[in-house]
């Protein structure tokens, strides 16, 4: 990665203000996040204030009147565009993807869609609803996992396998988000890599005891195993960089973003989904693969800050 100045991105990075919280399901990942990212700021000696997003949040923005928002909000309100285009409103400049790129990378479904039109390799897929045949679905695609179309900490998922288990667990999923998905589940590695702008951060290979990477797996197991380099041959891991790269630029995504990606036991790589505001907590992937990279916490919301004052 290139060399970066950190007196001068701090000095132009002015008064940044960390927008944590807010209302989703992953309010409680968020204010980790957001606590981890204005520590590190203050150690940087940015000037920095933190902000739990409320239905004051523009009455509160004005108020602390911010250089640069640095946005740590995780899912639904704060990930999918909506905060984006708030500030874009209120003439703010922030971190992170922009409003399209935000809401494509939050509906799972249109993200799939763009990747099967360009080619990019992803599960099949489809949406449910209650007049769904369950067991057609089954027929159809086999073992498959159940997904909130728009939401991330895998809250809400679960594989299943029978038309009952199916049509339970789209009850329960639905509780998370009005759109639910299934998708051929894919047996195999699971794998979460980070990209700042044009640089793939090393890749995390995931290990888990549980049938999938779930929340628990992700923020609460101490068992969790994260591999990193991971155990793929060269000729793979730039395969698998590609493909991460395309599925960043194909939503058009900057910034920080983190890429997760299946793959089966012919070796092939499906796409699953692109996180454009990825965990910042002691478990999250992208500080532990920036960190292998010789980038520890502080430099990478250095680089994160340098992404954004260069582009914006």
């Amino acid at each position: 990665m290139r060399t970066i100045d950190k007196e001068k991105i701090v000095g132009k990075s002015g008064h940044v203000v960390v927008l944590k919280g807010g209302a989703s399901v992953e309010r409680e990942i968020s204010l980790l996040s957001g606590d981890a990212v204005f520590q590190g700021l203050k150690r940087l000696g940015v000037r920095a204030s933190v902000l739990d997003a409320s239905d004051e949040l523009i009455t509160q923005l004005k108020e602390l009147s911010p250089d640069l928002v640095f946005i740590m909000l995780h899912g639904q309100g704060g990930e999918d565009g909506i905060v984006q285009g708030l500030l874009e409103s209120m003439k703010l400049k922030y971190t992170g993807s922009r409003v399209l790129a935000s809401a494509l990378a939050m509906d799972k479904v249109k993200a799939k869609l763009i990747w099967q039109q360009l080619g990019l390799s992803t599960a099949d897929f489809t949406l449910l609803n209650s007049d769904t045949n369950w067991e057609k679905v089954i027929a159809e695609f086999g073992e498959v996992i159940v997904k909130p179309v728009n939401g991330g900490s895998s809250l809400g998922m679960l594989i299943v396998s029978d038309a009952e288990s199916l049509q339970r667990q789209y009850e329960v999923a639905s509780t998370f988000d009005s759109a639910v998905m299934v998708e051929k589940c894919i047996v195999g590695n699971e794998y979460s890599v980070g990209v700042i702008d044009d640089h793939v951060l090393p890749t995390v290979q995931l290990r888990t005891k549980r049938d999938f990477f779930d929340f628990d797996a992700k923020y609460i197991d101490e068992d969790t195993e994260t591999i990193c380099p991971p155990e793929l041959t060269d000729v793979k891991q730039r395969e698998l960089n590609t493909l991460v790269k395309a599925a960043f630029n194909s939503l058009g995504c900057r910034g920080l973003a983190r890429v997760d990606v299946m793959q089966d036991s012919n070796e092939k790589f499906y796409l699953l989904e692109v996180n454009t505001v990825p965990g910042m907590t002691s478990h999250s992937f992208v500080p532990l693969a920036a960190e292998k990279s010789g980038i520890d916490f502080d430099q990478l919301l250095l680089r994160i800050l340098h992404a954004e004052l260069a582009l914006g």
